[in-house]
């Protein structure tokens, strides 16, 4: 039984590896156990058990293994950008469930393999240059995309807007008085701060270059950011960071801002975007905007493997809506100038 070959390969009980692989939550296991029980349905080639198996079969279902491959587009290491960890991880799952097995996970900087055109398909993780999309098309023409904006590829695309959450976020913090906004992340041809810009303009609050802090989206250099935006003499009340990694550096500077300094500085607000595990156990927690990972995931599974079976020729666009998700980082300011 495949749960059982990866409980000894792991070290676990075949109870844990089922969670697991049935539930992405963290409460499941530590994340190292949930890496290692990944890692190791990949390489057996993991499919549901048996009875399932036969139980889709009798409906009349002939189920064939299919093969896919994943690019991480925008990252060279898994562990620097949970988001992305979170969404392979829902894809993983998915396709378990397909019966779908995992050829390989390429990342940004490596070489594509032969793999890719061995695989029946294949899904993008994040924003793809047109030059390593034709790459991968000289491989395999059956690949879907999953990004935050629509890049216009003749390819099927999962979206879910990063100009539109950035709006969302921002038009709360202007509902919440605020008229200083800082911005902590990436400035170049980031849809997120389109979103940004755009929300200032439409609410006719200048540009202030000061309070933009142009960054990588790591949590080392949001945190730099948010430093030098206190060691500053810029008066903000509120900081929009593009992703969660960085809104949670930004959160423990401003606690050590003030065990440093013995003094109580006035509130900040901090808002972002992704809503990742993490955002929900920060202090105080994360007010960020949810981005629908799993049906994401769910819906790229479902498009690509209706491509493999030739069901669809066109490219086709699926957008997803993002929402916010209210906790305590964000407070109303009053008559702010």
């Amino acid at each position: 039984m495949s749960l059982k070959r990866i409980a000894e390969m792991v070290g676990v009980s075949p109870s844990t590896v089922s969670r697991v692989l049935n539930n992405t939550s963290s409460t499941c296991a530590s994340k190292e156990v949930r890496d290692k029980i990944f890692e190791a349905a990949r390489k057996i080639g993991y499919q549901p058990n048996e009875s399932a198996r036969n139980l889709r079969m009798v409906s009349g279902k002939n189920i064939v293994q299919k093969h896919i491959s994943i690019v991480l587009a925008r990252i060279n290491k898994l562990e620097e950008d949970p988001f992305f960890y979170e969404l392979l991880r829902n894809l993983e799952i998915d396709l378990f469930e397909e019966h779908a097995v995992i050829d390989d996970i390429v990342y940004a900087e490596e070489k594509l393999t032969d793999n890719i055109s061995k695989s029946q398909g294949v899904i993008i993780l994040g924003r793809c240059s047109e030059k390593l999309l034709d790459q991968i098309l000289l491989w395999n023409k059956n690949v879907v995309g999953i990004w935050r904006n629509s890049m216009n590829f003749n390819v099927d695309e999962v979206v879910c807007d990063g100009k539109k959450a950035a709006e969302l976020a921002m038009n709360y913090l202007i509902s919440l008085g605020h008229r200083n906004i800082a911005y902590i992340g990436d400035c170049s041809y980031e849809s997120r701060y389109v979103g940004y810009c755009n929300s200032l303009i439409h609410h006719n609050i200048p540009m202030n270059y000061e309070q933009i802090k142009q960054t990588n989206q790591t949590g080392e250099e949001g945190r730099k950011a948010m430093e030098e935006l206190l060691e500053s003499s810029e008066n903000f009340s509120a900081v929009f960071c593009a992703n969660d990694v960085t809104a949670i550096h930004v959160l423990e500077v401003l606690k050590e801002w003030r065990r440093k300094h013995k003094k109580r500085i006035s509130e900040i607000s901090v808002i972002s975007i992704d809503n990742i595990e993490e955002s929900q156990d920060t202090s105080p927690l994360l007010t960020t905007i949810h981005i629908p990972r799993k049906e994401m995931a769910h819906m790229a599974v479902n498009l690509l493997l209706d491509r493999i079976e030739k069901k669809h020729s066109e490219a086709i666009r699926i957008e997803f809506p993002c929402r916010i998700i209210n906790r305590s980082s964000c407070y109303p300011r009053e008559n702010e100038e």
